[in-house]
């Protein structure tokens, strides 16, 4: 389960982040390309832009349903 205390800095702020324990899959960003997006300097994805109707909303959950480690949460601030 994700930890929203240990969330990379580079998500946008809202409902879904990432957090530290992402080991750089590709899934979320396959799943969702428009919310997720690698930062491969780093090693890990991100949420580069939050949901803003029921159908990204969906894309978004689809993306953290696929995440085979749990890094992504969606009870962000």
């Amino acid at each position: 389960m994700a930890d929203k205390k240990s969330k990379f800095q580079q998500n946008q702020p809202g409902k879904f982040y990432v957090d530290d324990q992402c080991i750089a899959c590709d899934a979320c960003v396959m799943e969702a390309p428009n919310f997720f997006e690698m930062n491969d300097d780093d090693g890990h994805a991100y949420v580069k832009l939050q949901p803003k109707n029921q159908l990204e909303l969906s894309e978004c959950l689809s993306a953290m349903e696929a995440c085979p480690v749990e890094a992504i949460g969606s009870d962000g601030d």
